[in-house]
């Protein structure tokens, strides 16, 4: 049976790009690197980058929803957002749910997220405003 998120894999064009930005922009964990990948830490979740040379940036997809979203302080929130967006980062979409976030890509045009605020809370704001044919379970 499956217990958490063992870890995420993301295809990347330029290993150096992508280990800047997830290291040096985002401030993950650098735990090693090789030719072709490097292995990250944000929090418990492990993050590999791995060289794919068939992969090109690809532009966003507006019916594509699929993302990685990491967690920001509240604290810290406006001034890590300040940050990506001096540093250039493209936004995908703006946000509607509850709580703080931002929308942004990588070098490779992954969708990511940085979110303030965790599971509970948002299922407190859908208890008060459920999504249409919303169920709990808890």
């Amino acid at each position: 049976m499956l217990s958490n998120l063992n870890h995420l894999t993301l295809a990347v064009s330029d290993l150096n790009r992508s280990i800047d930005f997830y290291r040096q922009l985002l401030g993950l964990k650098m735990h090693a690197r090789w030719d072709n990948g490097a292995y990250l830490t944000c929090g418990d979740v492990w993050i590999c980058l791995s060289v794919d040379a068939q992969r090109q940036y690809v532009p966003p997809q507006h019916s594509d929803y699929t993302h990685y979203a990491f967690s920001v302080d509240e604290s810290d929130f406006a001034a890590f957002v300040a940050c990506l967006q001096r540093a250039g980062v493209v936004t995908w979409k703006e946000n509607k749910s509850e709580g703080a976030s931002f929308y942004f890509l990588d070098p490779d045009g992954h969708k990511l997220e940085a979110h303030v605020g965790n599971l509970a809370q948002r299922l407190a704001a859908c208890r008060e405003k459920p999504y249409k044919g919303m169920e709990f379970f808890d």
